[in-house]
């Protein structure tokens, strides 16, 4: 054999035994940086502080009852999270038709309400403020993200 291939096959030999560099300084079994949800470590990392005051809603004077639908429709789809747009579009879509202003008002409220809180209360992962527990809208919300005719959801058109 020549040298040349000899020389190449042991460098080749120490490359593999050598621990190779990583490119990040940073320790590769660190935590995800994006936990899943319904993980606890998700849970933990989504909870929002009980001293915080519930949020006061933008006075809407004069909104009629077909604005406020509409303004709710568009609230509900563009949230912020991805489960968050999917649960809230498929259930405005599906149930704010048949609400009268009372619930459409309640369910505006509850769309104040972070991201995660409101996911976590529909799929029952959290349990809700004392200011949710007797809600209609949350329970209907509830119903839906159970999901029990097993309906393939997609976003709604806009």
């Amino acid at each position: 054999m020549s040298t040349t291939f000899l020389s190449s096959r042991i460098l080749a030999l120490e490359a593999i035994r050598r621990p190779c560099r990583t490119l990040s300084t940073t320790s590769r079994w660190s935590a995800d940086p994006w936990p899943l949800p319904h993980t606890p470590q998700h849970l933990s990392n989504t909870q929002t502080p009980s001293d915080i005051p519930p949020p006061t809603p933008l006075p809407r004077a004069g909104e009629s009852k077909e604005t406020l639908r509409a303004r709710l429709v568009y609230q509900s789809r563009k949230r912020g999270t991805l489960e968050s747009d999917l649960l809230l579009s498929t259930f405005a879509r599906d149930h704010l038709r048949q609400m009268d202003e009372t619930e459409l008002k309640e369910y505006d409220k509850l769309l104040d309400e972070p991201d995660w809180d409101i996911y976590y209360w529909a799929t029952e992962g959290r349990t809700p403020p004392e200011r949710w527990v007797k809600s209609s809208v949350l329970e209907k919300l509830r119903i839906h993200a159970r999901n029990e005719g097993k309906v393939v959801r997609k976003m709604p058109p806009l």
